[in-house]
């Protein structure tokens, strides 16, 4: 039989669903795994998400909405947009980002 303690099951869960780490300038802002995110801040996440996918918004406030919704820290998160100064692609490459490290930590989960 195979015994874990707990701090073991938290370091495997920081390692396969840890955060999306962007340094700017002497800060880094720490973007949190869904599945690490309360489950409000989820709801909001995937509410944003489904947003995404009309035309008719505004994808530059959207993609701030979400970064605002998955930062460990709103103080980081403004430096951060505040830096990234509304630029689309910037937005969307941080976000796609994201995206790949949150499915790669869900790929790993599901193939142990």
């Amino acid at each position: 039989m195979a015994s874990f303690s707990l701090d073991d099951i938290r370091s495997a869960a920081e390692h396969k669903y840890g955060s999306t780490d962007i340094v700017f300038g002497d800060d880094t802002v720490r973007l949190v795994n869904p599945l690490r995110l309360p489950k409000a801040r989820r709801d909001a996440l995937l509410a944003l998400q489904e947003k995404m996918s009309d035309d008719a918004s505004d994808q530059a406030e959207l993609l701030s909405g979400a970064i605002r919704t998955i930062a460990e820290s709103e103080d980081t998160a403004e430096k951060l947009l505040v830096a990234v100064g509304g630029d689309l692609a910037v937005l969307a490459e941080i976000f796609a980002h994201y995206g790949e490290n949150t499915q790669a930590g869900e790929a790993s989960a599901s193939q142990d």
